[in-house]
């Protein structure tokens, strides 16, 4: 489970984000926020980030390629997000001594990892509930 919690009630805009034994900040960007750490499309987009290139080490070490610097920057555009449009371009750089075939393997996996697909191929379905407020028991 993860727990996003707010950190300062007296006026702050910062979370807190508790995964497994790992603590993140996230908060808005200014001026709505005091930007103590990247927002929710900041988090939304590293992940996608992060997949790709643990997905190509993944693949790069199970295949014996000897791949040894990667690099995945994310660039958004939300321009058309409100119209139900929101464009994601990643830009990879790898290092070591690849053949250009590993290469353009390794970049190939990089668009099958399991974040990109569950962006661009999954219904994503989110239900949310009201629990007792924080201090209260349940409602009768």
């Amino acid at each position: 489970m993860i727990v996003v919690e707010r950190i300062d009630p007296e006026g702050g805009t910062a979370h807190r984000i508790s995964i497994r034994g790992h603590e993140l900040i996230a908060d808005m960007t200014a001026p709505d926020g005091h930007d103590a750490g990247p927002d929710p499309h900041d988090l939304y987009d590293s992940a996608l980030g992060a997949c790709k290139a643990m997905t190509m080490l993944w693949y790069a070490q199970r295949n014996g390629i000897p791949v040894e610097d990667i690099h995945v920057g994310v660039v958004r555009d939300a321009s058309e997000e409100r119209t139900g449009i929101y464009r994601l371009t990643t830009r990879i750089a790898l290092g070591g001594p690849l053949t250009d075939e590993q290469h353009d393997r390794l970049i190939a996996v990089a668009a099958k990892c399991p974040v990109h697909k569950l962006m661009s191929e999954v219904e994503t379905q989110i239900e949310t509930v009201a629990v007792p407020r924080v201090g209260e028991g349940e409602r009768p």
